[in-house]
């Protein structure tokens, strides 16, 4: 079933359903918009309408009423904004903070992430050649001091001359 983008209805055609659909955004995103209290991962799909999952985790925002209202403004926002939408496949994620905005304020984070997140699929910027986020760049982990005594002195050192120790 082929949804019709002249319209402004939320079909099913316009959601991620699947645990595969999700799984496709999560391992390559090539797209993304954030807030602080908002990511939105995303990638361009092979369809002519852009497609909406919703992660909103009892994690970061416990109250079930907080977690729908958040759900609720994300689903209209980006179905007022679909038909000016890139093709995406776009993932929303709330962070911690998300449940203490009001309805004001997300419309207008998501409005916001909506117009971002279109800008950088319409164009893409090269990626950065470098290490990746997170990585060391295969150094090795920082040594660690020696471990104090109770009194808050080291341990004392044998030095090389017949095994004495040294204060």
């Amino acid at each position: 079933m082929q949804c019709s983008r002249s319209d402004f209805a939320f079909a099913k055609p316009l959601r991620l359903l699947n645990a595969a659909h999700y799984r496709a955004v999560f391992d390559s995103a090539p797209v993304r918009a954030a807030q602080p209290q908002f990511l939105i991962l995303a990638r361009p799909n092979e369809l002519s309408h852009p497609r909406l999952g919703l992660v909103i985790a009892k994690k970061h925002v416990r109250n079930a009423t907080d977690r729908n209202r958040i759900k609720r403004i994300a689903r209209e926002t980006f179905r007022l904004r679909q038909n000016d939408l890139f093709p995406l496949d776009a993932v929303v994620l709330a962070r911690a903070g998300a449940g203490e905005l009001d309805n004001a304020a997300l419309a207008k984070i998501f409005n916001k992430l909506w117009r971002k997140l279109d800008q950088r699929a319409r164009n893409p910027q090269p990626e950065q050649p470098g290490p990746k986020r997170g990585s060391r760049g295969g150094k090795r982990p920082p040594r660690r001091k020696p471990a104090a005594n109770k009194g808050g002195q080291t341990a004392p050192q044998e030095s090389d001359s017949g095994g004495e120790k040294t204060p």
